[in-house]
């Protein structure tokens, strides 16, 4: 009898999570044994179920995908993540490839090439169009930003950021995060210190340039 690869997918549209399954139910080595509709459940459930390949989408509630990824390869280091998203702009490219991902494809891609890239995956290597691939390279020749958030904040520093970029009170951050407000405070104070700022006004500034804020 064939193995069959357990996928994990994560996204916040029913209607996409709805595709994908009929998509990868054509193909009978494929088995998708759980379904995220946000960053937190997403990790609960990889870290649950521990499927061979997660299937994410960048932009979702409560932790967005980047963070997602970022979170699980802190952990499992050699978790295998397609990041299968809307957004095609650069930026998001070296961002999740930095990040760990293992594949990145846009929503609009045909189905043979979601296939393709979960086969190659899983034969250990890196999925990417020659357009992405391009990019990944630029990037990598181009100096390495000090200030780029997946290499100077911790996944906690990069969370508090998020909500408070988004307009949380330290207050109402402690409450989402289920920390105390002194907690959540000096994390505030250690980031702006890491980023070299003042401002907060300059936090949201900094989550924007970053696509922390999707």
């Amino acid at each position: 009898m064939e193995e069959k690869t357990s996928i994990l997918l994560a996204d916040d549209h029913a209607l996409v999570l709805a595709g994908l399954k009929l998509l990868l139910k054509k193909r009978p080595s494929f088995h998708v044994i759980g379904e995220a509709k946000d960053g937190h459940e997403a990790i609960r459930l990889y870290n649950t179920l521990q499927p061979d390949i997660l299937i994410l989408d960048i932009s979702m509630p409560g932790l967005n995908g980047i963070q997602v990824l970022t979170e699980i390869k802190s952990t499992h280091k050699q978790a295998k993540i397609i990041v299968l998203t809307m957004h095609e702009d650069e930026d998001y490219v070296s961002l999740v490839m930095q990040a760990g991902a293992s594949g990145y494809i846009p929503k609009a891609a045909f189905d043979e090439e979601l296939y393709t890239a979960i086969d190659t995956v899983m034969a250990g290597h890196i999925y990417l169009r020659p357009k992405e691939i391009r990019s990944v390279i630029k990037s990598m020749q181009n100096e390495t930003d000090a200030k780029n958030p997946f290499i100077l904040l911790s996944p906690r520093e990069r969370e508090i950021l998020q909500f408070l970029a988004k307009g949380f009170s330290l207050t109402e951050t402690a409450e989402e995060l289920m920390i105390s407000i002194k907690t959540v405070d000096t994390h505030k104070t250690r980031i702006m210190n890491k980023i070299g700022i003042s401002k907060k006004y300059e936090l949201v500034e900094y989550a924007l340039k970053y696509n922390l804020i999707v």
